[in-house]
């Protein structure tokens, strides 16, 4: 497993000399840098490890106006190398740079005094005891100290040996597998076009591979790899990677991009962390105060709000709302660091909890609920079990609501591995406590959030109900209304097909309705329902034009309309035209006549058709165009023919209406 090595300590304490000794690179590349004689930039050098493996490492700049650059270089690396001069001692940057990397997570590393040479042995002891004294309660507390001269030589062999042996007993962290390259160069080469480079800080890539570049969301394509000098088809975590892109300009990309795969990461303006102020920072964290925000190789002005509190003092912790002027990408679990004050510095640091929050609104009666679930992430992701990750899963279902989410988004937002995922999704699965909505996209809501999705559903299908109560059902686009904006279409198919399984909604033709609903006329709806039934009998073959009948009954089209539907519905009368209604017994009859015409001639006219029913014209034309339509006849030119071959298609047909 590769890792990387990051420098870390006060300018001109000998950081790029030492990698220099180490490695015979100079990572001081710029014309200013070697004019000034001081780190301004990120420089990047190998050490070789047996087994042709190379260590990448990454040097810092110690100057307290490039501690950005220092932030951007310390984000991707594994275990620190804290260099601290023997002549000076500890300093300004040296104490600042150690609580950045505590704040970036980092666990590893030990201290390299270095220009022993020119300290004398009693005061190369006392400058020992300070350094151990200053890492007391860091995670460099009991850490190897050790002396090296780069200017004699003397030391450098043991440390370098030093170094080989701690990289190749280092335990791999744990990583999401979406791959992820903060970007921290960006260059044209000759003949070769835009050149990116960054650590490799999750996931796997491979050359000749499609790639986009967030937050811009641009798509590019890797047309090479090359790994500490050398071409590759591919990189893992923990690796130094320079990536030749096509379809891009250098003009477009800057320092603090993300190379990833296409569709990986997912943009927001608004962050939730798990923020921690240094015990020793200057002043407190005002609320709504804007902050230097770093993150991966990336610094941004951001405002932190926080959740009924005016401040965040020294040594204290909690949650905060980070909202950017841009789009950000992240993965839960990824740290950051907060500087802020002037002189500017580092005051606070803390963990992602989430990329993409819910709204947090105090008005919410759900608001202290999602809070407790957005800290309860930060214990799981601490513990790292099968148990822990199933209960971190069903927290982000949870806050996801009624949107779910598909598995790139909930490795996203849990910071687990495919495989981590699959199996945290079939135990909360198992227990009940998820969906599954699309299987082929991984899509999955919770429980809680799917039943609410169920009731949005059955509500909305009862209020239409309400409001028209002689409709017999209603178009399924009707029931989408209002609840499903903005879900997944196959979400809503999920709550539609689960519905109809559980005979909750009843399918009719082409309408849906509440299991058990009926329709209910109410008094002068039965007397009229009554009264246009009557008419249609008696005027058998020549019903009366509908007009008629509603001022006889003094009814209006609007009150008539619900009750036809009813009678439609029913099967008691057939619709010919928009003012024409038989009564199905009458609509039998003639059918039955124009098939029993069939059995003596091989079409249909206007004159053969008044010869059948002895109708006049105006209900003649009506009946045809019915009779085409419900696939009895089938018109050519000016004449039918007889459509159905058989008995069973007839009566088939005569049940369209």
């Amino acid at each position: 497993m590769p890792f990387i090595l990051g420098t870390a300590g006060h300018i001109d304490h000998g950081k790029t000399t030492l990698v220099r000794a180490l490695t015979g690179i100079d990572c001081d590349r710029l014309d200013e840098e070697k004019k000034r004689g001081i780190t301004i930039e990120l420089g990047f050098a190998w050490l070789d490890l047996p087994g042709g493996e190379r260590l990448g490492i990454v040097d810092v700049p110690g100057h307290e106006r490039f501690v950005k650059n220092m932030v951007a270089g310390a984000a991707g690396i594994d275990f620190v190398m804290l260099v601290v001069a023997a002549d000076e001692g500890v300093m300004p940057q040296t104490r600042e740079h150690l609580e950045i990397c505590s704040l970036l997570g980092l666990r590893e590393g030990f201290v390299a005094l270095t220009k022993t040479d020119m300290a004398e042995p009693e005061w190369l002891a006392l400058v020992k005891e300070e350094v151990a004294a200053f890492t007391k309660g860091t995670f460099l507390e009991g850490a190897p100290i050790l002396e090296v001269s780069a200017a004699t030589g003397q030391g450098v062999k043991e440390l370098k040996d030093y170094i080989v042996q701690r990289a190749l007993k280092l335990e791999p962290p744990r990583r999401p597998d979406v791959f992820r390259l903060p970007v921290d160069r960006v260059f044209t080469l000759k003949g070769h076009g835009t050149v990116v480079t960054g650590s490799v800080v999750s996931g796997r890539v491979k050359r000749d591979a499609d790639a986009c570049l967030y937050p811009k969301g641009l798509p590019v394509h890797i047309r090479s790899l090359q790994r500490h000098g050398r071409d590759a088809e591919d990189a893992e975590p923990g690796e130094r990677l320079a990536c030749n892109l096509q379809n891009v300009e250098v003009a477009d990309v800057e320092r603090g991009a993300t190379l990833a795969d296409p569709g990986s990461l997912f943009p927001s303006k608004k962050w939730v962390v798990r923020l921690e102020a240094l015990a020793d920072a200057p002043h407190p964290l005002k609320h709504h105060n804007e902050v230097h925000f770093h993150h991966g190789t990336l610094e941004v002005p951001a405002r932190l709000h926080f959740f009924g509190r005016d401040q965040l003092a020294p040594g204290e912790t909690d949650l905060a709302e980070v909202r950017f002027e841009a789009d950000m990408v992240g993965i839960f679990g990824d740290h950051c660091v907060v500087r802020s004050g002037s002189p500017l510095r580092a005051c606070a640091g803390g963990m992602l909890l989430s990329p993409l929050p819910p709204e947090l609104r105090q008005q919410d009666p759900a608001f202290r609920e999602k809070l407790d679930l957005l800290a309860g992430l930060y214990a799981r992701a601490r513990e790292g079990t099968v148990q822990s990750d199933q209960e971190a899963l069903a927290s982000v279902l949870a806050l996801q609501g009624r949107s779910g989410a598909d598995g790139a988004l909930l490795r996203v937002l849990t910071g687990l591995s495919k495989k981590r995922l699959e199996r945290a999704v079939q135990g909360v699965a198992q227990a009940g406590r998820a969906v599954a909505w699309d299987r082929a996209s991984q899509g999955w809501i919770g429980k809680a959030g799917f039943d609410e999705l169920c009731g949005a559903c059955l509500a909305r299908a009862a209020e239409l109900h309400r409001a028209d109560p002689l409709k017999a059902g209603f178009a399924r686009a009707a029931l989408e209304a209002g609840w499903s904006r903005g879900l997944a279409p196959k979400l809503v198919q999920k709550v539609f097909d689960t519905l109809l399984k559980d005979e909750k909604l009843v399918s009719g033709g082409d309408v849906l309705c509440l299991a058990g609903h009926e329709v209910v006329l109410g008094r002068e709806q039965e007397r009229l329902k009554a009264a246009l039934l009557k008419a249609c009998r008696q005027g058998h073959l020549a019903p009366p034009n509908l007009k008629d009948v509603l001022a006889a009954e003094k009814a209006s089209e609007k009150e008539a309309a619900r009750v036809l539907g009813v009678l439609l519905r029913e099967g008691s009368l057939v619709k010919v035209s928009d003012s024409l209604y038989y009564a199905r017994e009458a609509m039998d009859e003639i059918k039955a006549r124009v098939v029993q015409w069939f059995a003596s001639h091989d079409d249909l006219s206007v004159p053969g058709m008044k010869e059948v029913t002895g109708l006049s014209r105006k209900y003649l034309i009506p009946l045809l165009e019915h009779l085409d339509q419900t696939r009895v006849t089938v018109r050519i030119g000016d004449k039918r023919q007889l459509r159905a071959t058989s008995g069973k298609d007839l009566e088939s047909a005569g049940k369209t209406t």
